[in-house]
């Protein structure tokens, strides 16, 4: 039978580190598949209203356009054995495997995250000191990926992100200069207006 693997997270933006990540699984773990999933409203995160969720969701799947291993979904779940229901395997960084571990995010009810945990499927993790992560369970990947980051990649280290978002960056200032961004995109809201407008005369 296939196995088919799940990757959650916001790519926000989506970053070299994830793409290498993510192939990594794959041929690790002899995976068909593997989807990015993106949640619509992600566990400890903030609300991201920049860029739209659409935008972000484009560019994902731009950016895995030539991998056919690589697939994207969207989801409403935000606990990460929820998202990774039915899956053969769940890729995550050391950070969120350190999250999915900590009570506080299940009420500080200890039994609800063993639970939790108890359900996941086979864990692949990416490394990210300084977390310490089983040896077992870690992913190899050059040593190089460990400082790229969405974090850097919105500061302005736009080399880190995936070519699709940095060329989308740079069109519109979706993650490097929000106001760039807002101004483009009520461009492009008022250029749908009037050609549905259009579209209503005809």
């Amino acid at each position: 039978m296939a196995r088919i693997g799940v990757y959650p997270g916001s790519f926000n933006p989506p970053t070299r580190a994830h793409l290498e990540i993510a192939l990594a699984a794959v041929s690790q773990h002899s995976l068909k598949r593997l989807d990015f999933a993106l949640s619509l409203s992600p566990l400890g995160k903030a609300t991201v209203e920049v860029p739209s969720f659409a935008h972000r969701l484009e560019v994902v799947e731009q950016s895995l356009w030539d991998h056919e291993s690589l697939s994207v979904v969207v989801t409403e779940e935000q606990l990460i054995s929820d998202i990774a229901d039915g899956y053969d395997l769940v890729v995550m960084g050391a950070d969120k495997w350190h999250q999915v571990n900590d009570p506080s995010w299940y009420n500080d009810d200890a039994q609800a995250r063993d639970r939790a945990v108890n359900r996941l499927p086979t864990v692949a993790l990416a490394p990210r000191p300084p977390h310490v992560i089983p040896p077992e369970l870690q992913l190899s990947v050059p040593d190089d990926l460990l400082e790229v980051s969405s974090t850097a990649a919105r500061a302005g280290h736009t080399d880190q992100m995936t070519l699709a978002a940095a060329q989308f960056d740079s069109e519109t200032g979706a993650w490097t200069n929000p106001a760039k961004y807002q101004l483009w995109h009520y461009s492009e809201e008022s250029s749908d207006d009037h050609d549905s407008g259009c579209d209503r005369r005809i």
